[in-house]
């Protein structure tokens, strides 16, 4: 249902915001996300582009947020790279449905709203400070044991 675009996006965007402000290489970045560099690469262009991330030549450049992690839904990051396409008329063209959906496109589209939803009342911060479960990242995982080995 997401592309892997989208996953390596919000990998290397929940990467940035737990190490904001903070800037972190390419390299840096693919390497904890476990992303292909080249790949991680063109995500992080299309991102740099939407003004979610800042890129920065030069020592100590690399990539930061361009937002604080209050200020990042996970939709913000989606529409960024892989924008959700709500349906709005018929996708086989049928014109005697007009403006009304069938069953099955007006369920797969309420299920879209649903996620639009959840997507977007989620923030970065939000996401980081859920500990509850798993960690997003292992390196993430590996610092906080170091913290509380319990």
């Amino acid at each position: 249902m997401i592309a892997q675009t989208v996953e390596y996006a919000l990998r290397a965007v929940i990467h940035l915001a737990y190490r904001a402000p903070g800037a972190q290489t390419t390299e840096q970045l693919a390497t904890a996300t476990l992303v292909p560099k080249a790949y991680l690469s063109k995500v992080l262009q299309g991102l740099v582009a939407q003004g979610i991330v800042s890129s920065r030549r030069g020592v100590g450049g690399g990539m930061t947020l361009a937002k604080l992690p209050e200020e990042l839904s996970i939709l913000d990051i989606v529409n960024a790279v892989d924008p959700l396409q709500r349906i709005h008329t018929c996708p086989l063209g049928f014109t005697e449905h007009g403006s009304k959906l069938c069953p099955l496109h007006q369920r797969l589209d309420n299920a879209l709203a649903q996620v639009e939803e959840a997507f977007g009342s989620t923030n970065l911060a939000e996401v980081l400070a859920d500990l509850e479960g798993s960690v997003p990242l292992c390196e993430v995982r590996e610092t906080l044991t170091k913290l509380d080995p319990h």
